[in-house]
């Protein structure tokens, strides 16, 4: 693994009106079979492994995640990109104001079997 700190962070601006800011703290290379973990203050872990063929993007959606207070959703925006949000068990009202601030909502929880199911089933 290598990690390349940027120091100081690149910052720039996101969001349907440019009003978060982020901060690009590092860049990190995995070889395969290497995995990085992201943790939060109340023990949620977040992580994501190189495989030879790209990437494990998450740990499994209706075990591993939900078991360190990560909910996945699979979400759209006002002009239809998809995006993948883990939502931190405790911050619903965090991630209700987001969704709304970004005019986005959430098509399927993904690790609610029956949804995931009925997902499947729509998409043939």
């Amino acid at each position: 693994m290598e990690i390349d700190r940027k120091n100081p962070p690149r910052r720039f601006t996101v969001g349907r009106e440019g009003g978060i800011t982020i901060a690009d703290c590092a860049a990190i290379a995995l070889s395969p079979d290497e995995q990085v973990t992201f943790t939060t203050p109340a023990g949620g872990e977040y992580d994501v492994a190189r495989k030879a063929w790209g990437f494990y993007a998450t740990p499994s959606l209706n075990g591993r995640l939900p078991a360190h207070g990560l909910r996945p959703a699979l979400c759209v925006n006002a002009v239809g990109r998809l995006y993948l949000l883990l939502r931190e068990d405790g911050r619903e009202g965090a991630f209700e104001a987001y969704l709304e601030a970004e005019g986005m909502r959430v098509l399927v929880w993904l690790d609610d079997p029956e949804a995931a199911t009925r997902l499947a089933a729509s998409l043939g």
